[in-house]
């Protein structure tokens, strides 16, 4: 019986909350692009999500389930990521022939990227062990709760099509896409202030 009790991550436990990231994006398009072989992408993309979005722990807006069956981490308004220690880290471990795309995909999510405040969510993900069994969802109506409660829209990008309908049952709209040569297109999506989670 998993433990479906949501909480906020500490410090200490950003190993857990990388782990079932690491996980739960093992077979995602854009990932898997940047790292196709199974121990280049177990060594490096722990890395990266801890670039994209550890700024999260720093701000005390991590949530993970339980037993970390879901987690996800957000950047409340006004916090930014290092942009580039991210794009130094990508060009040190992604190989050399797919850096044209990246860039490029990169630029046209800066480009999307909204200068007003928002709540910007870089990574949301469930342990496939427990997909499909509402837990993504329960985390994030939990965690919109507290968006909500500041009056500030949301923003994501996801890398994966799949979770797009997600993502709208919850109040997020379909902005845009990045086109990016083989790169597959990361998706933007946003969500009004104070917008109901259904």
């Amino acid at each position: 019986m998993h433990d479906l009790s949501l909480t906020k991550a500490s410090s200490e436990e950003r190993a857990n909350v990388i782990a079932t990231l690491v996980l739960a994006f093992a077979g995602d398009p854009v990932e898997r692009w940047l790292y196709p072989e199974p121990g280049h992408y177990l060594e490096s993309f722990p890395t990266f999500l801890d670039a994209f979005g550890g700024r999260a722990f720093d701000e005390g807006t991590v949530w993970r389930s339980g037993d970390f069956g879901a987690v996800a981490m957000w950047l409340p308004p006004g916090a930014e990521q290092d942009g580039q220690a991210i794009v130094d880290l990508l060009a040190a471990s992604v190989p050399r022939h797919k850096h044209e795309d990246m860039y490029l995909a990169l630029e046209q999510m800066d480009e999307a990227h909204p200068r007003f405040p928002h709540w910007y969510l870089p990574w949301l993900g469930v342990d496939p062990s427990v997909q499909g069994q509402g837990l993504g969802s329960r985390l994030l109506r939990h965690c919109l709760r507290f968006v909500d409660e500041t009056k500030q829209p949301a923003y994501l990008e996801t890398p994966n099509p799949r979770t797009i309908p997600f993502y709208e049952r919850h109040g997020f709209e379909v902005t845009g896409a990045t086109q990016a040569g083989r790169c597959p297109p990361i998706t933007f999506m946003s969500r009004r202030a104070s917008a109901k989670a259904s």
